[in-house]
């Protein structure tokens, strides 16, 4: 069975190196009588992925441990739901996985009416580029990270999934993560595809037909990046949610020049400007997607979320680094369009400065990121940036982004304001936030400047809520859904970052010590043995300075039996809206009195309040409106300098707009 599904994976590469080279081949001859045999290539490598994944979960739900992957990273002990969620937990099975989600974009997007309508020429293109990307997948499973290597004889138990692991975030984060990565695959190459077909004019414009698969994918990043920080702050004991750890900045880059593509393609919505700056962003954040697992997996720096090389570190190296070729040099080979960017008084001048900054973020972290790289060319004995460093530079450009996105909405795509009642008043509700957090005692600027710019984004939805016109707008509440999602989750950083106090309580039964106001009192110690660790585990009553009982914390310290002396924590909380109490319990001291961790983390249930509307309210934004207005039409048409508030999307905001959305919603319905 296992040779079958091997066989599978040699079949995927050669259907993609068929269906590739017949496509380049078609193009050459300038003929496309080939082009359903071209097609016919991605039903064959989805089927062969899709029966491959499903021989490889049933390995797992079977205890088949003569395979290397199963006993790698599972034991009879083992939950079903955790021992089918392995598939994604090593090399090899994640990048099945990742594989099976790009084969699975491409196909649903293949059956599209949207996509049946592009020249062929467009087409032959863009299977060219996405077959050349499931033959390098391809040839990764079948050279360097096969998941089905077998053993003999086989263990009786396998090795176990690593502690870390067990969390209901790490079921859900991954895969989110690689249908993130694997959405973009899509428009990516389609903007490629059309930029060398120049047949836009033709067939519309590539991030108008691909717009539903660029408004998921967004969103898949997005529910990825947050789970994981709560997977973080959940399970790994220290009360911080972003460490800035290398893997974790990995995933962040290609969100962060995807999301600067969203404000780009807004301008090329309206105003038929960045064509190829666009085709080259929406590229570029599919390269990153490689660039992050070339992070993860080619041993090349030191992380907790990191595999190791396993072989794989070269070959992605001359992936990432032809695909940044290609990404440049397609981009510059389309004709110029459209004419020089408005003035930063501008809207369109603002979302071109957004894109900017946001790009300036994911630049910023990938050099940091590869710092301990880079240092060698100088330095024997080189070291990494430390958290202190992302902080100090980042977080102030984050706060500055937050009160751009406070502003762009009320300039004009001509430049001035476009309604100044609403703008004065929301400066005014700035100022006011303002300064009622200074006189509340938080003064530090950034958190400061934060705080204050993610209340004056949510009154400014408000008014633009207000607003008939806005609310008929499916892609503008998608749009909005976002920005409120990202403005609470600007609150809760502000607050639960710089504000956090933590103490490490030395307490015996029945002992109490303060933090914060808070007393924390001993209730009971206990330890055990459960399936698979050894425990120990403490009550812990919490009350507030009234006297107040909060409630009870219970944290516990862990021993795997198959992970020698290692340690793991099982954190508890006391959830609240306001100030969240945290408890980790790290072990006994000298004196054997309990040591516990003890975190009053301010506001940081915002963060997780916002990151669920961000994921999840944007998806309105997929539904069609019905009919753009004539006016509208013309205004595209005519590429407009002046101001667009009198059409029907005029008190929508440009920047709001492509958040989610990356285009008009209505106006190619084959979308």
């Amino acid at each position: 069975m296992y040779v079958f599904a091997f066989a599978l994976l040699l079949l995927t590469l050669l259907a993609s190196l068929g269906g590739g080279g017949l496509a380049l081949l078609q193009l050459w001859q300038g003929r496309e009588d080939s082009l359903r045999i071209v097609e016919k290539a991605h039903v064959v490598i989805s089927g062969a992925l899709l029966i491959a994944s499903a021989i490889l979960l049933h390995a797992l739900f079977w205890f088949d441990f003569q395979v290397q992957y199963v006993a790698s990273y599972t034991d009879r002990i083992l939950p079903v739901f955790y021992r089918l969620t392995a598939f994604w937990a090593g090399q090899p099975g994640s990048m099945l996985f990742w594989a099976l989600a790009v084969a699975l974009s491409g196909s649903l997007f293949a059956c599209t009416r949207a996509f049946k309508k592009l020249s062929g020429s467009t087409r032959l293109w863009y299977w060219t580029f996405f077959y050349a990307i499931m033959g390098f997948f391809a040839l990764i499973l079948t050279s360097w990270s096969n998941p089905f290597m077998l053993q003999s004889p086989a263990p009786a138990d396998g090795s176990g999934l690593n502690p870390l692991l067990q969390n209901p975030g790490m079921i859900i984060h991954p895969p989110l993560l690689f249908l993130g990565y694997g959405g973009f695959t899509i428009p990516a190459c389609l903007a490629l595809a059309q930029a060398l077909s120049g047949r836009a004019s033709v067939e519309g414009a590539w991030y108008r037909i691909s717009r539903p698969a660029i408004i998921l994918a967004w969103l898949f990043l997005t529910s990825g990046i947050v789970l994981g920080a709560w997977w973080a702050y959940m399970e790994l004991g220290w009360g911080g949610y972003w460490a800035w750890d290398p893997v974790e900045n990995a995933s962040l880059i290609p969100w962060l020049i995807g999301s600067a593509a969203l404000h780009t393609l807004i301008i090329e919505d309206r105003r038929n400007k960045l064509g190829r700056v666009n085709v080259a962003m929406m590229a570029l954040t599919t390269v990153s997607a490689f660039f992050a697992t070339y992070l993860v997996r080619s041993g090349i720096i030191d992380s907790v979320h990191a595999f190791g090389d396993g072989g794989v570190g070269t070959p992605l190296t001359w992936f990432v680094l032809a695909g940044l070729v290609v990404s440049l040099w397609v981009p510059l080979m389309a004709p110029k369009q459209g004419r020089p960017l408005s003035g930063l008084d501008s809207r369109e001048g603002f979302l071109t400065l957004v894109a900017w900054v946001l790009l300036a973020l994911a630049a910023i972290i990938l050099v940091a990121t590869m710092w301990p790289v880079i240092s060698k060319l100088w330095a024997s004995a080189p070291r990494g940036l430390d958290a202190n460093f992302y902080n100090r530079v980042c977080l102030p450009l984050g706060a500055v982004l937050m009160l751009m996105m406070a502003t762009c909405p009320w300039l004009g795509w001509g430049g001035g304001l476009r309604n100044k009642t609403a703008f004065f008043s929301i400066l005014g509700v700035f100022v006011a936030s303002g300064a009622a957090i200074w006189f509340m005692g938080y003064r530090q600027p950034t958190a400061l400047l934060g705080a204050a710019s993610a209340i004056a984004i949510v009154t400014g939805m408000l008014f633009q809520l207000a607003d008939k016109a806005v609310r008929r707008q499916p892609n503008t509440l998608g749009a909005l859904g976002a920005h409120l999602g990202m403005a609470l989750m600007a609150l809760g950083i502000a607050f639960s970052g710089p504000y956090k106090q933590e103490r490490d309580l030395h307490l015996t039964v029945g002992q109490s010590q303060t933090l914060a106001g808070y007393t924390a009192t001993l209730l009971e110690l206990n330890e055990g043995e459960r399936p698979g660790y050894d425990y120990i585990a403490a009550r812990i009553r919490v009350m507030d300075k009234d006297g107040k009982d909060l409630g009870i914390v219970a944290p516990e310290r862990r021993v795997y039996e198959k992970f020698g002396s290692m340690q793991f924590s099982e954190v508890d909380v006391i959830p609240s809206l306001g100030n969240e109490i945290y408890a980790s319990l790290l072990g006994l001291d000298e004196d054997s009195h309990v040591v516990v961790k003890l975190s009053v983390e301010p506001l940081v249930n915002w963060l997780w309040i916002g990151g669920a509307i961000m994921s999840l309210v944007p998806l309105v934004g997929l539904r069609r409106r019905k009919q753009a207005s004539a006016a509208e039409a013309a205004e595209l048409a005519q590429g407009m300098d002046e101001d667009l508030d009198g059409d029907m999307d005029g008190d929508e905001s440009g920047e709001t707009r492509g958040a989610a959305s990356a285009s008009s919603a209505g106006r190619n319905k084959s979308a």
